[in-house]
C-alpha cells in the first residue's frame, strides 16, 4: 500500500482553489505551504495557532483570522500553480523546527524532534520498519514466531516480522481477520479517534471518506493492508489456541490448537505474540433474572442482524461508548426505547464527528504535496501530550469528588455546559445526563448533538432508578416498575481486565500465568512478563490511553519493542530472554504510583480501567514520547538472556 496517492498536478483557475480554501485546515496547509514554496512568510507570529484543548477546529483562529490566513493561503497557492507545481526541496532541520515549533508551540523540540519527524514520515519511508534480517544475523537459527490474532496489532507484528525475514504464522480464531473490527458489527459503530491518525504509520491513506471512520470502512482498511504486504497467506483461520507450554529444553512453545471444525492440533514456535486485544469477549451484567427473559436479547459484541427491532419495544442496559452509538440508530425504529443507564458519560463536543471528510480539503489533500502529512501531525500533536495536564490529581484539591484539579474543573465547568446547551430547558434529563464524577475518570462519548437528541425523542426514554431485576416480560426498576420489552441489547462492554481469557499459558516451571497474575495483570512495558520467556503481549496491561493518542500508535511502539528483543536474541545467538522480575516489580510499583495521580485513579467511579481489585490495570498514566522513547529498544540488563 502506497503511503499516498501520486500528487495531481494544480492546473484549475482560482475559483476551485477559493472553493477548496472553504473547506481547508489552516494551520496545517500555512505550514503544508512553507514546506512546498519554501515561503514563510505565512508563518507569521499573529496567525500562530492554539494546540489547546480548548481550541476551534481552525486552531482557535478567530474570525478574522481565518479571513487573513485564506488570503495570505490564495496568494501562495496561485504562486505555487502558475510555477508549474515545482517539487519541495528537502527542508532543512532547521526549517522543520521553525514549521514544528508553529504548529506545537512552546515544547522541548530536542526531546521531541524524533518522534515528530518518526510520524511526519515526509520522505515517504518506513522509518520503523527494521534494518536487519534474521538472514544476516542467525541464518542456521530454526525459529518461528506464532501470532495469536489477526487484528490491527497482529497485522503490524506480522508486517515487521516479515521485513526481518523472521517466519511466522498467524492464528486467528474468526473466520476473517479485523479483530475487533470484524466482531462488532452493531449499527453505528465507528472509531472514535480521527481516521487519519488512527491508521498504521506505514499506510497512510489520504482519501478517507470520513473523518471518524465507520466499523465497515475500517475493516476494508485493515484488509487490504494485509493483501497489499503479503500478510493473508500466513494466517491460518479458524484456529483459536487453547494452550501454549513452554519448553525449557528446547526452549520452544507448544500451541494447542483447536479448529472450528473440533478437530486438534499442536504447533511448536520460539516465540509468542499475543494480539488478542481487550476488548473482544463481552461482559454481561450480574442482574438476577437474566435467563427468565422470553424475549430476544443478546450483547451489541454479539449482534444479531436477524433480530428486527423495527417497531418493537427495546430495552438498552448501558450507555457507555459502544451504547452511545448505536442507541441513536435503534431511537430512529423502535416503537419504544427504554435505555438504562448506571453511569452518565462525559461528552466530548465533535460537531464533525459523522461528517464527511469536506471536499475541498480532499482536493487539496490530491495537489498539495505533504498537506496530507502535515494535517496527520496536527491530529497527532493535538490529540496528544498536550491534554494530560486537565487530568493530572493537585495533592490537597478541595474538591476530589466533582474534579481532580483546577484545570480538571475548568474542564467539568465547559463540559457540563455543553451538555446544559444540549438539554435546553430540560432539567429533568440535564440531571439525569450531568455526571458526578471529574472528567476522565472513564472514557468520553464522542457528541455531535445526536446523543442528547436522541433523549428528547417521543418514543425513548432514560432510566436511571437502577434495575432490580429481568423478567420474564422485561424490566423490573428499583422503584417497582415494570417494562415490557420485546428485546433486551446489553451495551455493557467487554471483560478487559480478563488479559488473554480464555487461553492458557504455562511459562517456566510449571507456572500458570492466569494463577501468577491472580486476576491482576501486570507486565513490563505491558508486554513482557517473568518466568514466561519469548512470551510478548501487545495491548497488555497499562497500555491503554484516555485522553492522548491512538492505540495504533501504542500498538507500533509495542511492536518496535518486540522486534528489538528477537534481535537481541538473534545478535547473542541466544535461544531466549526473560523478563528479570526486579524490572519488572519497578516499573509496576512506578505506573502504580503514577496511576493514582491520574483522574481515572483517583476517583472512586465504576469503570473498565479497573480491575476486580481495584487496581487501574488498562492504562498508561504518561505521556507518549515516554512510551516511544522506552520501547525504541530494549536493554539486556532488563533480560536474563538463556
Amino acid at each position: 500500500m502506497s503511503i499516498h496517492h501520486p500528487i495531481r498536478a494544480m492546473d484549475e483557475g482560482d475559483d476551485a482553489i477559493r472553493t477548496a480554501l472553504q473547506d481547508a485546515h489552516l494551520p496545517s496547509l500555512m505550514v503544508a505551504l512553507a514546506h512546498a514554496t519554501g515561503d514563510e512568510s505565512l508563518l507569521r507570529d499573529d496567525l500562530r495557532p492554539n494546540a489547546a484543548f480548548t481550541a476551534g477546529p481552525q486552531g482557535g483562529f478567530s474570525e478574522e483570522q481565518i479571513e487573513t490566513a485564506r488570503a495570505l493561503c490564495l496568494d501562495v497557492l496561485r504562486r505555487y500553480r502558475d510555477a508549474g507545481c515545482p517539487a519541495p526541496a528537502v527542508p532543512e532541520e532547521a526549517q522543520l523546527r521553525r514549521w514544528l515549533s508553529f504548529l506545537a508551540g512552546d515544547v522541548d523540540l530536542d526531546a521531541y524532534l524524533p518522534l515528530l519527524l518518526a510520524e511526519l514520515a515526509l520522505d515517504g519511508a518506513d522509518v520503523r520498519a527494521p534494518d536487519w534480517s534474521k538472514q544476516e544475523l542467525a541464518p542456521e537459527s530454526d525459529f518461528r514466531v506464532a501470532i495469536i490474532g489477526a487484528g490491527m496489532s497482529g497485522l503490524a507484528a506480522a508486517l515487521r516480522l516479515e521485513q526481518a525475514d523472521i517466519p511466522f504464522v498467524i492464528l486467528e480464531k474468526n473466520d476473517d481477520l479485523g479483530g475487533t473490527w470484524y466482531e462488532n458489527t452493531y449499527p453505528g459503530c465507528r472509531v472514535d479517534v480521527p481516521n487519519h491518525f488512527y491508521s498504521y504509520s506505514f499506510a497512510q491513506k489520504d482519501d478517507w471518506p470520513q473523518l471518524f471512520s465507520s466499523q465497515d470502512v475500517l475493516l476494508d482498511y485493515f484488509r487490504d493492508c494485509a493483501d497489499e504486504f503479503g500478510l493473508r497467506e500466513h494466517i491460518r483461520f479458524n484456529t483459536e489456541v487453547s494452550e501454549a507450554v513452554w519448553d525449557e529444553g528446547r526452549a520452544t512453545w507448544t500451541l494447542a490448537l483447536r479448529h472450528a471444525d473440533g478437530s486438534q492440533e499442536s504447533l511448536d514456535a520460539q516465540a509468542i505474540i499475543s494480539a488478542v486485544g481487550q476488548l473482544n469477549r463481552p461482559l454481561m451484567p450480574e442482574i438476577e433474572g437474566i435467563e427468565d427473559y422470553r424475549g430476544a436479547s443478546f450483547h451489541s459484541a454479539c449482534w444479531e442482524a436477524d433480530v428486527d427491532l423495527a417497531q418493537k419495544r427495546v430495552g438498552v442496559i448501558g450507555t457507555g461508548a459502544s451504547a452511545a452509538q448505536f442507541i441513536p440508530v435503534i431511537a430512529e425504529e423502535a416503537a419504544e426505547l427504554h435505555v438504562f443507564q448506571r453511569t452518565a458519560p462525559w461528552l466530548l463536543p465533535t460537531p464533525d464527528y459523522h461528517d464527511e471528510v469536506p471536499r475541498g480539503l480532499q482536493w487539496l489533500f490530491a495537489r498539495l504535496p505533504f498537506y496530507a502529512q502535515w494535517y496527520r501531525f496536527w491530529l497527532f500533536w493535538t490529540t496528544s501530550d498536550g491534554l494530560l495536564a486537565m487530568v493530572r490529581v493537585e495533592d490537597d484539591w478541595p474538591h476530589p469528588e466533582r474534579s481532580v484539579s483546577p484545570a480538571n474543573d475548568m474542564l467539568r465547568e465547559m463540559l457540563t455546559e455543553y451538555i446544559r446547551d444540549q438539554c435546553e430547558d430540560d432539567e429533568v434529563l440535564f440531571e439525569k445526563m450531568r455526571p458526578d464524577y471529574p472528567p476522565c475518570s472513564k472514557r468520553f462519548v464522542r457528541d455531535n448533538g445526536l446523543w442528547t437528541g436522541t433523549f428528547k425523542r417521543e418514543n425513548v426514554e432514560l432510566h436511571t432508578q437502577g434495575i432490580e431485576r429481568i423478567t420474564e416480560k422485561g424490566i423490573l426498576d428499583r422503584e417497582g416498575r415494570e417494562i415490557a420489552l420485546d428485546a433486551i441489547v446489553y451495551g455493557t462492554g467487554f471483560t478487559a481486565s480478563d488479559f488473554l481469557t480464555p487461553m492458557k499459558v504455562v511459562g517456566r516451571g510449571g507456572r500458570n500465568l492466569h494463577t501468577h497474575w491472580d486476576g491482576d495483570a501486570r507486565a513490563y512495558l505491558g508486554i513482557t512478563v517473568p518466568h514466561f520467556p519469548n512470551f510478548f503481549v501487545l495491548y497488555g496491561p497499562n497500555t491503554n490511553i484516555v485522553v492522548n493518542g491512538s492505540i495504533i500508535f501504542f500498538s507500533e511502539c509495542e511492536v518496535n519493542y518486540v522486534l528489538g528483543c528477537l534481535e537481541l536474541l538473534f545478535r547473542g545467538g541466544h535461544r531466549a530472554l526473560d523478563c528479570r522480575e526486579s524490572v519488572h516489580d519497578a516499573y509496576n510499583r512506578s505506573i502504580d504510583e503514577a496511576n493514582m495521580k491520574m483522574a481515572w485513579g483517583a476517583a472512586s467511579v465504576n469503570t473498565w480501567y479497573k480491575n476486580a481489585t481495584g487496581r487501574v490495570s488498562q492504562n498508561w498514566p504518561s505521556t507518549l514520547l515516554e512510551y516511544w522513547q522506552r520501547t525504541r529498544e530494549p536493554d539486556p540488563n532488563d533480560y536474563e538472556l538463556l
